[in-house]
């Protein structure tokens, strides 16, 4: 078991991605405090965890509420005396062309994916100071390097949760304290489903969509929960400050593959004759 005895806090561990996290921490013998928004979704995490015979409690939280976090990390040492592991999961989202984002709705995904992140944050190092030792895995997305049409204010939070993370990383790193991005790109979560849903054609946006991604697949949540294991993990030491993508090559191509097959082309030198 790569976490065994460690004790992990994630947010937004109510479905998808964070869920599964949850799980799988579990699984490598983390004890695990589930956090969400809401208890109806977070609360049979933390018991399904328990049946399958691992450890786990649930604590409400809003993570863009100050009070709700400190009850968070309070709750987390009253049960278990320390915090080895902070997965800031937690987020929200929405597509909208950027004329009408309204206020409202850029503090509503700042306040969450920004500033949610930021403190949990705050309230956990504390205790990895005393500890002398921690790992913050912050979940961006694939939108750290690149965009869409109506992602503004998660464009912009995901991209300001990288810049947290890589200054938290410097100047932690010789204090015990690591500090990762992860961001994922296409997975199969509520995101997809809804994506489908909204598709004209399904079979098309099928089509699209893996013609975007080199492994012509949408990823598993257990996969992110794997490399999210390796950075909570001491296989993971010497690794800080980076932002790790785990997208099947979505920002390394280019473009989305061409629908034809082109013949070869070889080129050409100005000086051949």
């Amino acid at each position: 078991m790569r976490l065994k005895n460690k004790v992990a806090i994630i947010t937004g561990s109510g479905a998808g991605i964070g869920q599964c996290i949850a799980e799988v921490f579990a699984r490598e013998g983390a004890r695990v405090v589930c956090s969400s928004r809401r208890a109806v979704n977070g609360q049979p995490v933390a018991d399904a965890i328990r049946v399958a015979g691992g450890e786990a409690i649930f604590v409400q939280c809003d993570v863009s509420r100050e009070e709700d976090v400190k009850n968070l990390v309070d709750r987390t040492l009253e049960s278990y005396g320390r915090i080895d592991v902070l997965v800031n999961n937690a987020g929200v989202n929405f597509v909208k062309p950027f004329e009408e984002v309204h206020p409202s709705d850029w503090d509503r995904v700042i306040g969450t994916d920004l500033r949610g992140t930021y403190l949990c944050s705050w309230y956990s190092i504390p205790q990895m100071l005393r500890q002398k030792s921690g790992s913050i895995i912050n979940i961006t997305s694939v939108h750290t390097l690149a965009s869409l049409p109506g992602a503004t204010p998660y464009d912009a939070a995901k991209w300001g949760v990288v810049g947290l993370t890589k200054s938290m990383a410097v100047e932690y790193a010789s204090r015990g304290i690591r500090v990762n991005a992860l961001s994922p790109g296409l997975i199969d979560t509520q995101i997809w489903s809804d994506i489908k849903a909204a598709a004209p054609d399904l079979d098309e946006c099928i089509r699209y969509w893996q013609s975007n991604i080199p492994m012509g697949r949408v990823g598993k949540p257990e996969e992110i929960a794997q490399v999210a294991v390796f950075l909570a993990s001491d296989e993971s030491s010497y690794v800080t400050g980076t932002n790790l993508l785990a997208d099947g090559g979505m920002t390394s191509q280019l473009i989305s593959q061409a629908s034809f097959e082109s013949r070869n082309l070889e080129g050409s030198s100005r000086d051949k004759k």
